[in-house]
């Protein structure tokens, strides 16, 4: 092969980037602005042997290109790339390192951690100055071409949820399916497992649309978490944007074609799945970090670095390095692996880890920063969604609300002012804004509702069931004395740190617990419920459970009575938000009387029954929020023809006789759908009816909503 190869190599194409095969050999492309040379290396099937080296003859437009005959899918292969080694500079390229081609569709093998993977000498006196000469393949994961075709049995493209119709689901691919009775034991933790029938089926019966899953692609596990036997659990640590982690297969020499499988079974189901994806950062860390690829490749094009210090890396992310959405190359890779996604693997969407970096310019975050724009203009990426988190550590990280038109952000605010508000920590005036989608941060520019994803827990932090079970977070099992994760969770252990079997505390955890799912799910917005918050998911009071891949963050599948209870009632007021589309409205409601329709869209209530007044807000912890299902559902100025709907949130901690407000039509009466201090099967729910001006005896600490239907 050795002189077959070099004696055959031709120029090839730079485009496109990375290893193509077109069934008679493969097309190898690479971007480098600052390189002098880019060698090809091809291995063994196991990749162990490097079995030959070939220099890409062609440099165009910044593009190292060649193509080599009689190669094809399995190929493993990586890169040698040559250049200036001066760090003072920004530039550290390293021909001994093994480099991971940024376009590779997928990865084979396992980082060792080994001093030969560092450009630099570990322990030499100059640091990440001085040149390591040591090879570095034997230590290294590695590249592998791949076929792209796949049969969709003939499924159409997708099949996008309506946004006022979706329902996000944040899961982990390994950890969801771990304990998972219902799935081969073979196949538990694998893409496979995750589309296996019994996980669908129990998503559809909790009327999720949208599963979120955690980071898939190849990320690296981080030395000083596996000297503590522990593991870069969540993924946020990515080294591959194109390939899908293969530690997550079944079958990991076909990857690449499992998680297709698993899409097209989602699909199938009518679930859509949505990638969280990390593009602010890569794995290799900061000046002293490891080199594995783009740091190789060219570290001045792919990283912002400190102006007039290139040597250090500007560090927003707070991982050791930033990517340089800046530089057209860097952005045109990610689009790239954005639209590949979508193109080829069918995915629905992404959500984006620390989206204020994805827009930041070297003068701060700028919602019309050239990242943003591509998106926005872009006929792929404007078919699926687009979720940002609007914040990183940055200066000015903080963003909710400030990205454009077409993307929909975490609202963390309705995290915080639902956890105060059911605590008692903070009353109505906080709470009320949050139940709208809130307008004051997205009601612009054409935004819908939609743009607010709301949510409680999310993978870091407290899980639903912790939230209203410890007072303070136990993250021991982390190894870092208790000092990592955030001190401010918003909690309450209502009398007992951590599992009690005191009844009455136990009782109003539960009932805590289906206010916040309720208040949630029925809000203006996109709601987001995390994998196993439907049945009360415990981590034992870990809210950084970053680090565990264990029983501590696996899905514990061994559900209690009392947590299918709650799966029966998470699916009950996901079917109510179907249901009613007053709930779930595509333009933001106002309080503001409509003279033209001769209605208010929503009206605020007091426990007498009347219009809450300025006066009754201060310190209110208990209130209603009636919609008007005649409130105008579009554009067009008409009314509505909705059933008007009356939500009372009560978070007192006793009892509020509380009157039902009348409604300008007659011969009409309130119906109770849900009352959380009710059994699932009391029969007043959905059955007993109540008059206009009718007291009702709200306990405290509960959540009700009524439904106005005719009279008989």
């Amino acid at each position: 092969m050795v002189d077959t190869l070099k004696a055959r190599v031709r120029e090839g194409s730079p485009y496109p980037l990375g290893a193509t095969w077109d069934g008679e050999g493969v097309n190898f492309a690479l971007f480098s602005a600052n390189a002098t040379k880019v060698e090809v290396c091809v291995f063994d099937s196991e990749g162990k042997t490097e079995l030959d080296r070939v220099a890409l003859p062609e440099y165009t437009d910044q593009i190292f290109h060649g193509w080599l005959p009689d190669l094809g899918p399995g190929q493993v292969y990586g890169y040698r790339v040559h250049g200036p080694y001066e760090p003072d500079a920004g530039h550290r390229f390293n021909p001994m390192k093994l480099l991971l081609d940024p376009y590779a569709r997928a990865h084979m093998g396992d980082l060792q951690w080994d001093p030969a993977v560092f450009g630099y000498t570990i322990g030499h006196p100059d640091g990440d100055l001085s040149f390591d000469e040591r090879d570095s393949a034997p230590f290294m994961p590695k590249s592998i071409v791949v076929d792209p075709n796949f049969d969709w049995h003939g499924q159409p493209r997708r099949k996008p949820v309506a946004w006022d119709r979706t329902v996000f689901y944040e899961a982990h691919v390994r950890g969801y399916t771990k304990l998972h009775p219902g799935v081969d034991e073979h196949l538990r933790g694998t893409y496979a497992g995750l589309g296996g029938k019994a996980v669908l089926d129990h998503l559809k019966s909790i009327g999720v649309t949208s599963v979120e899953l955690l980071p898939i692609h190849s990320f690296i596990n981080d030395d000083h978490l596996l000297q503590k036997h522990l593991t870069n659990y969540w993924g946020y640590n990515t080294i591959g944007f194109f390939a899908p982690d293969p530690r997550y297969a079944a079958d990991r020499a076909n990857c690449l074609r499992e998680f297709k499988e698993m899409v097209s079974r989602f699909h199938e189901a009518d679930l859509e799945v949505i990638l969280d994806v990390v593009y602010n950062h890569t794995a290799e860390g900061n000046e002293r970090g490891p080199t594995l690829s783009f740091k190789g490749i060219d570290n001045a094009s792919y990283y912002r670095l400190i102006p007039d210090k290139e040597r250090y890396y500007v560090n927003d992310t707070g991982t050791g390095n930033t990517v340089n959405l800046s530089h057209p190359r860097v952005i045109q890779m990610v689009t790239d692996s954005l639209r590949y996604w979508v193109n080829e693997t069918h995915v629905d969407g992404f959500r984006f880890d620390l989206g204020t970096i994805l827009a930041r310019e070297p003068n701060g975050f700028d919602n019309q920063s050239g990242f943003l724009k591509a998106c926005c203009q872009d006929p792929v990426l404007a078919t699926v969604k687009l979720i940002a988190e609007p914040w990183d550590c940055g200066p000015g990280g903080y963003q909710a609300g400030a990205f454009p038109p077409g993307w929909a952000e975490w609202n963390d605010k309705f995290r915080d002012a639902a956890r105060d508000f059911w605590r008692g920590a903070s009353d109505a005036a906080e709470l009320a804004p949050r139940l709208l989608a809130s307008p004051q941060e997205f009601d612009h520019q054409g935004r819908k509702p939609w743009a607010s994803v709301n949510f409680i827990t999310a993978h870091d932090g407290f899980t639903l069931a912790d939230v209203v079970a410890y007072d303070d977070k136990h993250n021991e099992a982390n190894g870092e004395d208790n000092k990592d994760g955030s001190s401010d969770n918003r909690s309450m252990n209502y009398g007992a740190e951590g599992p009690t079997a005191d009844l009455e505390i136990n009782r109003i955890r539960a009932r805590q617990i289906r206010n916040m799912l309720a208040t949630l799910v029925l809000s203006q917005g996109s709601p987001m419920i995390v994998a196993g918050d439907e049945f009360g998911r415990t981590q034992e009071g870990n809210n950084n459970a970053y680090c565990q891949d264990n029983e501590i963050s696996w899905v514990n599948w061994n559900v209690s009575e009392e947590g299918r209870s709650l799966i029966r009632f998470v699916g009950k007021i996901a079917g109510l938000r179907r249901r009613f589309p007053i709930l779930r409205r595509g333009r933001f409601l106002t309080d503001a009387y409509n003279k033209e329709l001769d209605i208010k869209e929503l009206t605020w209530v007091n426990a007498g029954g009347g219009e809450m007044e300025p006066g009754d807000w201060e310190g209110a912890q208990c209130f209603g929020l009636m919609l008007d299902g005649r409130a105008q559902p579009t554009g067009i100025r008409r009314r509505g023809e909705d059933a008007t709907i009356l939500m009372i949130f009560n978070a007192w901690h006793d009892v509020v006789e509380f009157a039902l407000p009348s409604q300008a039509s007659a011969n009409q009466h309130w119906t109770l759908m849900i009352d959380t201090n009710l059994p699932e099967d009391a029969k007043a729910q959905e059955t007993e009816t109540f008059k206009f001006g009718q007291k009702y005896a709200v306990t405290g600490r509960s959540f009700l909503l009524f439904a106005l239907v005719p009279d008989d």
